[in-house]
């Protein structure tokens, strides 16, 4: 049995080939995630002391990472006692993770390859969950994949979703070809740790690419209750796509008292915004990062590269958040 110490002094017990993930929430000790499979980076640390052991491939580190000792906690167990550099998430009241039967309530084509799908849960179903959250819906053959959720209350008993077609996605044919309002399926969840942290008097910025603008407008529409006294300063919606099609909703008219530019990789005709890339485009609007926090979600390409942007600007690497849509837990 080996002990693994965070940066914050908190430490907890690794048993056998368990994850460095699995045997913190075991303790009781929360560290952030998404995906669980080795492929989105949220869950990197550095190890500062001892070995770890691969359990899987981390295809979510680049090769200068793992040269300088970023491991993924979700695919790596502790060979030895092993010190990290990563933080814990406090005492913040997560809820736990469960399994329930739900119905499709709506289907609406947003654009020609995004769907809106709306899911009821029994009138006696408790779930609870933290805008930014993600739940695995379980389809028809026991497929399972992961949607960001896009509502911010769960007081009308439903969960909205913006899906994606992928070419070839299993989950994707019933979704686009076979799904039907009433169709039983499961969800389980909530998961993952992309939510708000301090808001107050901070200046937020949401990147998005794609469906990642679906926990985009769940954290918008939390920001629009927050008491006076927990608003940020400012707010901007940053939303990057390749043709108009991508844009498929009004962010302007979501509530949260934001400002948004849509952001074209290619040039058209007909949209305001700005051209080129979400991170680069923010390079443009701040001048002070130490009062920046930024949310990005979307493709894992996008993350990466806003990440080493930004930072090399001078944004502190402890204040930006993602999530990252990997196409295995995606489609």
């Amino acid at each position: 049995m080996a002990i693994a110490k965070l940066a914050g002094g908190r430490q907890f017990q690794v048993e056998g080939n368990t994850s460095l993930l699995d045997a913190a929430t075991s303790s009781g000790l929360r560290l952030p995630y998404s995906c669980r499979t080795g492929r989105c980076s949220t869950c990197k640390a550095k190890v500062l002391n001892g070995s770890t052991l691969p359990l899987f491939d981390e295809t979510g580190l680049t090769s200068e990472e793992r040269n300088e000792g970023w491991i993924l906690t979700c695919a790596r167990s502790a060979e030895s006692d092993v010190e990290l550099d990563i933080e814990d998430l406090g005492n913040i009241p997560i809820p736990a993770p469960k399994t329930l039967p739900c119905r499709i309530s709506l289907l609406e084509r947003l654009a020609t390859d995004v769907i809106k799908v709306v899911l009821r849960l029994p009138p006696t179903a408790k779930f609870e969950f933290i805008p930014g959250q993600y739940v695995d819906v379980i389809g028809p053959g026991g497929i399972r994949r992961s949607y960001s959720l896009a509502n911010s209350s769960f007081a009308e008993k439903t969960l909205e979703l913006h899906i994606r077609e992928v070419d070839g996605g299993a989950m994707s044919q019933y979704w686009f070809k076979q799904a039907k309002i009433d169709d039983l399926l499961r969800l389980n969840g909530p998961l993952g740790t992309f939510w708000l942290r301090d808001t107050t008097n901070i200046d937020i910025f949401f990147l998005a690419t794609g469906t990642g603008i679906a926990p985009v407008k769940s954290m918008l529409e939390f920001i629009a209750h927050l008491p006076t006294e927990k608003k940020p300063s400012s707010v901007t919606v940053l939303w990057g796509g390749r043709k108009p099609d991508d844009f498929y909703l009004d962010v302007s008219r979501i509530a949260g008292g934001h400002n948004y530019i849509p952001v074209q990789s290619r040039a058209h005709e007909g949209l305001a915004g700005k051209q080129g890339y979400v991170q680069h485009v923010m390079l443009d609007l701040v001048s002070d990062w130490k009062n920046v926090a930024v949310y990005a979600c979307g493709s894992d390409a996008m993350i990466h590269s806003a990440k080493k942007t930004l930072t090399e600007a001078g944004l502190p690497a402890r204040q930006f958040y993602s999530d990252a849509f990997v196409c295995s837990a995606r489609n």
